[in-house]
C-alpha cells in the first residue's frame, strides 16, 4: 500500500501487519487507519492465510490519534454531513478487523492508547510485553470513545472495569490488563512478537474451516446489539468536538499543563 504506515509480510500461512512509524511513536493518521482497513478487508480473499498478527515497531505500539492533525484547521470549511462521514472511518476499520476470517493476534509493547487500544480489542487475542500500558485517553481531551469500540472494551474487561478505563482515561499496566482479561499472556519486553508467532502457529495447525466458523459465530453472539446501540457515537463526537472543553483539552495537551474543564 502506498499510503499509511503499515507493511505486510507473508510467512507461510501467517500474515503479519506491522505499524512502522516509530519516529512518531506510531501515532495514527487518517491514511494509516484507512490503509489498515483495506488490508483487513483484503485478507478475506487470502484463503492460504490461516492466522494474522498485528504488531508495531518502536518502543510503543501506538500513542493513538495524531493530535497535531486533529488540531490543525482545515484549508476550507467542511460540511457537517461530511464531518460525520469522516468520523465513521474508525467504526468501518473496527468492523473490518472484526470480520477478518482468520484468527487475529495483537502484540503490544509500551503504550497503546485511544485508537490503538481499540485496534487491539478488535483482535481475537492480545499478547502484552511486560512494559505495556493500555488506556482510552479520549475523555482527557473532552471527547467520547468512538469507533463502536465501547462494547468491545466491555466484552474484554467487563462493565465496571471498562467504565473505569474509558471514563478516567488512565493508563493501566500489563499485569492489571492481564488480570482484567485484556491480555491473554504477558511476556518479557521484546518477546511479544515471538509469543504472538507461537500462538499463530498453533492456529495454523488446526482445521481452518472449523476455526473460522467458530470465530464468526462467537463474534456474532457477543456483538449482536453493538451496531444498534453505538450507531450514534459519531454524533456524540460531533457534539463533543464543538465544545469549549475539547478546545481546552487540546490546548492543555500541547502546553503540557492540566486542563480546566467547565462543562461548556
Amino acid at each position: 500500500m502506498a499510503e499509511g504506515h503499515f507493511r505486510v509480510e507473508h510467512d507461510g500461512a501467517i500474515a503479519t501487519l506491522t505499524l512502522d512509524r516509530g519516529d512518531k511513536r506510531n501515532a495514527l493518521t487518517t491514511a494509516t487507519l484507512d490503509q489498515l482497513r483495506r488490508l483487513a478487508e483484503a485478507l478475506r480473499d487470502e484463503a492460504a492465510i490461516r492466522a494474522v498478527i498485528i504488531r508495531a515497531e518502536g518502543s510503543d505500539f501506538s500513542v493513538g490519534a495524531d493530535l497535531g492533525g486533529m488540531a490543525a484547521a482545515p484549508a476550507e470549511p467542511v460540511p457537517v454531513v461530511q464531518l460525520r462521514r469522516n468520523a465513521e472511518l474508525g467504526a468501518r476499520l473496527m468492523r473490518a478487523l472484526r470480520e477478518i476470517p482468520q484468527p487475529t493476534i495483537c502484540a503490544v509493547q509500551g503504550i497503546a492508547t485511544g485508537g490503538a487500544a481499540c485496534i487491539a480489542t478488535a483482535c481475537d487475542f492480545r499478547i502484552g510485553a511486560s512494559n505495556a500500558r493500555i488506556g482510552y485517553g479520549e475523555v482527557r481531551i473532552g471527547i467520547n470513545l468512538m469507533w463502536h469500540a465501547l462494547p468491545l472494551a466491555i466484552q474484554t474487561v467487563g462493565l465496571a472495569r471498562a467504565k473505569r478505563m474509558v471514563m478516567t482515561g488512565r493508563l493501566f499496566d500489563a499485569e492489571t490488563m492481564r488480570d482484567w482479561g485484556f491480555f491473554d499472556e504477558i511476556v518479557a519486553t521484546g518477546e511479544e512478537g515471538a509469543a504472538a508467532r507461537r500462538l499463530a502457529e498453533e492456529f495454523i495447525g488446526l482445521p481452518p474451516i472449523a476455526v473460522q466458523m467458530i470465530k464468526r459465530s462467537a463474534n456474532a453472539w457477543a456483538g449482536a446489539l453493538d451496531a444498534a446501540i453505538m450507531h450514534a457515537d459519531a454524533d456524540q463526537w460531533l457534539l463533543a468536538s464543538r465544545s469549549a472543553d475539547f478546545g481546552e483539552g487540546l490546548a492543555a495537551f500541547f502546553a503540557r499543563r492540566p486542563p480546566e474543564f467547565t462543562g461548556n
